[in-house]
């Protein structure tokens, strides 16, 4: 091909044209339902409040839903809320090799455009798939030293899926789809020093707006430069001196990045979840978490780097800092939503806990991997060796536990059994000559929080 935006493109087409295989299809379909109970879920958060306040204050069209609200806007809020949501409490799919969380940005071009270009399920589901997988293999391509840089990798790639996705959508042809990557190559957002603010969650909800715009500004006829990956001063190369196309390209239907996708069993950044395990571990044998004097965390160094904060001051901070996860395993012998709400962080229990907890940085401690130890007051000492943690691609999620998960987020917002009715769509998604029976029921009757 004339250039790697080409091949990249031709790559993605050709699968568009196929069925996508039963092992691909069903991690898709996990890959979904997942992150429509996150964006559901956070849905009544103060900042998608903010994004839907801006929308009304410019007075854009009523054409496109919110999951879990009553309010429409227009396609490009509709993308920026609901992506927003999907990412917000850190609850959503992980790519562990690239640390990628591709569906929240790519489920918000879907809940954006689907009322207006009405994609058959199958399209749907397939367009989802290669959303995110178009992602996952420009991450892989420029990973690890990309997001080593400070860059957070969700919003540099995603916006890049999420033309694939938003392409497929409004049926651009092979030479559209590859100006759409090319423009949406120019259009990426989202730096690490973010994380633990309301920032981070805007740089996928931004991932999808920009991935529309560079798919309508394609099918437009916006001309663009052809080796914007390959240049030097290109994307690829600006952003990683360690660049690997074959990554990007290479084996075009029998590798999928998506089968490497992973969830999330615990709301906070990845690499806390091994403590987390390791807490709840040691939470069965000590009775009282203030006899605790000392805990020690032997862990790999991303712990220490991207969640070593030791008194977060909210909830959005807490889920960066591993050291809270490890207190709220202790104090409350459980880790949710509840213990990552602003007031749980905040009061004495977890607070001394976490004054009392130590990370030890160990190279040969794997990522899912972690050792924990407690001295108690009586001078006995309790331990717990975490091999691979619950969420892993060595322990992953089973479809039961991901259901309960979902109900638990889904259900409160929505009501009884809403997640069971979700699922049901979600099990004939592919029979469905449009989306409005799964977005139907992904909004409230009533909402009265903003009626």
């Amino acid at each position: 091909m004339s250039s790697i935006a080409a091949a990249f493109a031709h790559g993605l087409f050709s699968l568009a044209g196929r069925p996508l295989s039963a092992e691909v299809d069903a991690e898709a379909r996990r890959s979904l339902i997942n992150v429509v109970g996150t964006s559901i879920g956070a849905s009544q958060h103060p900042g998608v409040d903010a994004i839907l306040a801006a929308a009304r204050e410019l007075g854009i069209e009523a054409a496109a839903p919110v999951p879990g609200r009553t309010e429409r806007v227009d396609v490009h809020f509709s993308a920026l809320a609901t992506g927003f949501a999907g990412h917000l409490d850190d609850f959503d799919d992980t790519h562990l090799v690239t640390v990628i969380h591709p569906a929240a940005s790519v489920f918000a071009v879907l809940t954006a455009l689907a009322p207006s270009t009405q994609p058959s399920g199958t399209l749907a589901l397939t367009a989802f798939a290669l959303g995110c997988e178009a992602q996952l293999r420009v991450g892989v391509s420029i990973s690890p030293e990309h997001y080593d840089r400070g860059w957070h990798i969700t919003g540099t790639c995603g916006v890049i899926g999420c033309a694939v996705t938003a392409a497929l959508l409004l049926g651009l042809d092979e030479a559209a789809l590859t100006r759409a990557v090319s423009i949406a190559a120019s259009m990426f957002v989202g730096q690490r020093e973010a994380f633990g603010t309301m920032t981070k969650p805007y740089h996928p909800g931004k991932a999808a707006a920009n991935g529309i715009a560079a798919a309508r500004l394609a099918q437009q006829g916006q001309q663009v430069t052809d080796d914007i990956f390959e240049a030097s001063g290109g994307f690829s190369h600006s952003m990683s001196t360690k660049v690997d196309f074959d990554r990007m390209n290479g084996e075009f239907g029998t590798r999928w990045e998506l089968l490497a996708n992973t969830y999330k069993p615990y709301p906070c950044g990845i690499v806390a979840h091994p403590a987390i395990d390791a807490g709840l571990a040691l939470s069965a044998k000590i009775d009282d978490a203030a006899a605790i004097e000392v805990i020690t965390l032997r862990c790999h160094p991303l712990v220490p780097e991207l969640m070593g904060n030791p008194q977060p001051k909210d909830g959005l901070q807490a889920r960066f800092s591993a050291i809270h996860g490890v207190a709220a395993a202790l104090c409350d012998r459980r880790v949710g939503l509840a213990q990552y709400e602003d007031a749980r962080v905040v009061q004495a229990d977890v607070s001394a806990v976490r004054a009392k907890t130590r990370l030890v940085p160990d190279t040969s401690v794997n990522r899912d991997e972690v050792f924990i130890e407690a001295r108690l007051a009586d001078g006995s000492v309790v331990s717990h060796h975490v091999e691979h943690a619950r969420g892993s691609f060595a322990r992953p999620l089973t479809d039961a536990e991901l259901t309960e998960k979902i109900t638990l987020l889904i259900d409160p917002i929505l009501g009884h059994g809403a997640t069971a009715r979700i699922a049901d769509v979600m099990r004939d998604l592919t029979s469905l000559p449009n989306l409005d029976p799964l977005f139907e029921r992904c909004i409230p009757v009533k909402d009265t929080n903003h009626a």
